[in-house]
């Protein structure tokens, strides 16, 4: 059984697996009651591998990466949940139900099938021993020759080999987590005075603003770019009418189909948080954050508006946001949008109703963290912009959200999923930019930019992990400052337009904006 559904077919299953040998032969050799022992024991190792083996599937096809058996078991209950916010919660029980008692019964009946493999064996000693003495030189034969069939090599080792990997990998995690702390204690810019910290900031109104799933499939993927393009465009030429300009460009998330949050510290911290294990590490850490960067300074409120948040949030002391609304806290009285709490537009007007068009009272400037998430799978129902002053507290998308797309129609249909998430950036896109054309002065200064590109039923099995990044400002002294980034002009970076590791934003970021270094190495 393959690891990846691309590589799913008949042809994987016509092969013949050395361990079936192997296991044949030490079977033949052993006593009766050993013999059964050391099946049953197989069979439930079987099962272990084959659910591993799914896992590693489900998290290929959704996060690009396989599953970690030390890190992501806690991920199980978010998946739950966004089942239960996209499906229903009878549906997701039943599916969680469903899943249980399908892999009790792998595991039953493989240990079972296993036991009854050996006793058959037992019974037919003699044909069993020519049985896999041939078994076995048709294995090295074809192993030594490379024989193939239908492109797949005859001779196979894969639970071997899965096991050596799932090893290896938790080898690797373990091994990653002790290098990766001394690796967050060291910060070029960790000592640095809040004096020398982002000085050609200083009076602006600065924003970064996350779009979920914003990633480079968008704009350049045959479905989904038409649309996309056409409004980034369009957007470009409605903010030049209104006196701002904007320099776009790519990051290469650390994270890829989900996990957000992966993305969002990364770029703003610095550091390549590509696990839950490094994130932990650094939201316990004293490692400098990009918005805390600009709370060091003691010139700059600092604010978040997380309408994704629906519990707890302790990160907010490692990001330095001296206020946090939660998805509770932004008085919305309408109906979710699958995951989505609230739609994006609603978020922004709330944003601007409650911290934007609200000067701080200690004369000081303000800096916003904004993460939006109209654009989250499943894309079904949508939200559509209404007039800014017919928000209201939310009720208005009641409507809109009974005529939209179920879910379950768009989960199931990869053409239309397609569709529909090209339709939720433009959707987030518009919202946002219409925010600033709307609510923007001379002193604001936009970043937006997405956390990761979308699954792989949308980006494809062998997209990047590209994601758009956007500068906007009034002030041409702003985009003056990144002018030796070589980004495009526009909100639609150019298809070569330079790709950095998302790690490497904050650094560059506070350069180019007469930030002084003064190394941290503990």
């Amino acid at each position: 059984m393959p690891n990846t559904v691309v590589r799913l077919g008949p042809a994987k299953f016509l092969r013949i697996p050395a361990e079936a040998v192997v296991g044949a032969a030490v079977l033949l050799a052993l006593p009766r009651r050993p013999r059964v022992v050391v099946a049953a024991l197989s069979g439930v190792l079987l099962g272990a591998m084959t659910v591993l083996n799914a896992l590693d599937m489900g998290f290929n096809q959704y996060l690009g990466r396989g599953f970690n058996v030390v890190l992501d078991w806690s991920l199980l209950s978010d998946a739950e949940s966004y089942l239960e916010d996209s499906l229903g919660r009878t549906t997701t029980v039943a599916a969680a139900a469903g899943l249980v008692v399908l892999v009790l019964l792998l595991f039953g009946l493989l240990a079972l099938s296993m036991v009854r493999l050996s006793n058959v064996l037992a019974r037919h000693p003699a044909t069993a021993t020519r049985g896999t003495l041939v078994a076995g030189v048709v294995w090295i034969t074809c192993s030594s020759l490379g024989l193939q069939m239908f492109g797949v090599p005859i001779a196979a080792d894969r639970t071997a080999t899965a096991l050596k990997v799932q090893a290896r990998r938790v080898s690797d995690t373990l091994r990653d987590e002790a290098e990766f702390r001394k690796v967050a204690r060291t910060d070029a810019f960790g000592n640095t005075p809040g004096s020398q910290l982002v000085p050609d900031l200083r009076g602006k109104d600065m924003i970064f603003t996350f779009i979920e799933s914003y990633g480079r499939s968008a704009i350049e993927d045959p479905v989904m770019a038409p649309g996309v393009d056409a409004t980034l465009d369009a957007r470009t030429e409605a903010l030049a009418k209104a006196g701002f300009h904007a320099k776009s460009g790519w990051l290469t998330s650390a994270t890829y189909g989900g996990s957000s949050w992966l993305g969002h510290s990364t770029t703003m911290s610095g550091l390549w948080i590509s696990n839950q294990q490094r994130y932990r590490t650094v939201m316990a850490s004293d490692h400098m954050s990009l918005t805390e960067a600009f709370k060091k300074t003691g010139a700059f409120d600092t604010v978040g508006v997380m309408p994704g948040v629906q519990k707890g949030w302790p990160e907010q002391k490692w990001y330095g946001l001296d206020k946090v609304y939660n998805a509770f806290q932004l008085g919305y009285r309408g109906p979710k949008f699958s995951w989505s709490t609230m739609p994006d537009q609603y978020a922004l007007q709330q944003y601007q109703e409650r911290v934007h068009s609200k000067r701080p009272a200690d004369g000081k400037s303000r800096m916003s963290l904004l993460i939006l998430t109209s654009s989250h799978q499943p894309w079904a129902p949508i939200p559509r912009k209404v007039g800014w002053d017919q928000l209201g507290d939310g009720s208005v998308f009641k409507s809109i959200e009974a005529a939209g797309n179920d879910p379950a129609d768009v989960i199931a249909d990869t053409t239309k999923s397609r569709e529909e998430y090209g339709k939720s950036i433009q959707y987030s896109v518009t919202a946002l930019t219409e925010w600033l054309e709307r609510y923007g002065s001379k002193d604001t200064v936009l970043v937006f930019l997405g956390d990761h590109q979308p699954i792989a039923r949308v980006s494809g099995n062998h997209a990047s992990r590209d994601v758009p990044v956007s500068v906007v400002a009034k002030d041409p002294k702003v985009l003056d400052k990144i002018a030796d980034w070589n980004w495009t002009d526009g909100l639609r970076p150019a298809h070569d337009a330079p790709v950095w590791k998302m790690s490497a934003f904050r650094d560059r970021f506070l350069t180019a904006y007469g930030s002084t270094p003064h190394p941290k190495n503990n």
